[in-house]
């Protein structure tokens, strides 16, 4: 279980800045060098790698040297626990909310009668 908390950690970590954000969708649309992926952000390139190292490290991108050029690739598989964690949140609260409109449709029941 810790383990999987850390990976939560991690993905939740990257996922929290807008400029990350970006770059996944970017990375969504196929693989992009480095250069590409700082454009539209005005960051200096120190900026961006670590950017893209916040994103490597939470395993939702794979990066590869060609010659000169850094690429980038996207792993989907990544956001996988956050997915489940998520799923696992959402029927949690839709069990409890169930609960809540049978208790308040009982006790309106009640009030008429």
């Amino acid at each position: 279980m810790a383990k999987f908390e850390s990976d939560l950690s991690l993905l939740f970590h990257a996922l929290s800045d807008p400029t990350r954000r970006a770059m996944l969708e970017r990375l969504a649309q196929g693989p992009a060098a480095v250069t590409e992926l700082a454009a539209p952000t005005g960051l200096r390139l120190p900026t961006v790698l670590r950017h893209l190292a916040v994103l490597e490290e939470a395993g939702l991108i794979a990066s590869a040297k060609d010659g000169r050029v850094r690429s980038c690739a996207l792993r989907p598989e990544a956001l996988a626990p956050m997915q489940d964690w998520l799923g696992a949140q959402r029927a949690l609260w839709e069990a409890r909310l169930d609960r809540l409109d049978e208790y308040v449709t009982r006790l309106m029941k009640e009030r008429e009668r």
